[in-house]
């Protein structure tokens, strides 16, 4: 059944992979349509989360970062299928690297680097950075998808991009491996995740709220010696991004335990108070905030 879904969904998502981008982004408008108004796709965790994280706004004020949020959730969605057949060039123009120089001499003089994102603006053309040139051999972590199909196809899209694409239970073998056999490496890791009931060994204050913070990203850091970045992505326009290499630590071991966390927590804040509908809302936010 799983292969029999994939069989029929892949023609498709290749067909819009190749439209032309103003056609491309109607049907972005219609997805849009569609989750919104039709399915109302986790609307009630969307306008939770807003809820909480701006208690002073509006009503108004609220529905229109909703229908922002959505409107750019369907073209980041699309955009990740337009990765299967986008050239480099016309990636390179998209998604724009103001200082990658940054990233380079850190990555000569450290023994590897820590790239930490959050789900914000383009997560998915952030990869794009394998198209510049780097020193260190970079791999992207991410959740492995059930249907192994589609987790094939999720692979295939970020090959296009150069990247390695490792799961998250593969990231420490992989790093240890690459040490003891002298390969520097540079790793880019969404750390904005809820961590689960177990494993919260810190929290922060994020938007107002006492919440757990994943520490994963600064716990690897911290034992192998890295450097870590903070990636902003600032969206320009619709389909246009620039992003910003930000250094959080020079040598991840001179700072104190959570240090390097809470300034990630703080610079990705910043953003999303500046422009909230360009951020996930629809993963739950503040399931395990205190009080």
């Amino acid at each position: 059944m799983k292969k029999a879904v994939y069989i029929l969904v892949y023609p498709l998502l290749w067909c819009i992979s190749k439209l032309p981008f103003p056609l491309f982004y109607l049907v972005s408008d219609i997805f849009y349509v569609l989750f919104y108004y039709i399915v109302g796709y986790r609307k009630k965790v969307v306008r939770e989360n807003l809820v909480t994280a701006f208690p002073k706004k509006s009503k108004n004020e609220l529905k229109k970062i909703e229908k922002a949020f959505y409107k750019h959730m369907c073209d980041m969605f699309l955009e990740m299928i337009k990765t299967l057949s986008i050239s480099k060039k016309e990636l390179k123009k998209r998604f724009v690297y103001t200082n990658i120089e940054a990233l380079s001499e850190l990555e000569k003089k450290s023994k590897g680097v820590i790239v930490m994102c959050g789900h914000y603006a383009s997560y998915e053309w952030a990869t794009a950075i394998n198209f510049y040139e780097t020193y260190n051999k970079g791999y992207a972590i991410y959740k492995k998808i059930k249907n192994p199909y589609f987790d094939k196809l999720i692979k295939d899209i970020r090959a296009n991009l150069g990247t390695t694409l490792i799961s998250s239970k593969e990231v420490i073998p992989t790093m240890l491996r690459n040490m003891r056999d002298q390969q520097k490496s540079s790793y880019y890791m969404i750390a904005d995740q809820s961590p689960k009931k177990g494993n919260q060994k810190h929290w922060i204050n994020f938007m107002g709220k006492e919440v757990p913070a994943f520490v994963g990203s600064e716990a690897m850091a911290k034992r192998l010696g890295f450097a870590v970045l903070y990636l902003h992505v600032e969206k320009v326009k619709r389909g246009y991004y620039e992003a910003s290499l930000l250094p959080l630590a020079e040598n991840a071991k001179n700072y104190e335990d959570f240090e390097i966390t809470d300034k990630f927590f703080q610079q990705l804040e910043v953003q999303i108070n500046k422009k909230p509908e360009y951020y996930l809302w629809t993963h739950k936010r503040f399931k395990h905030a205190r009080n």
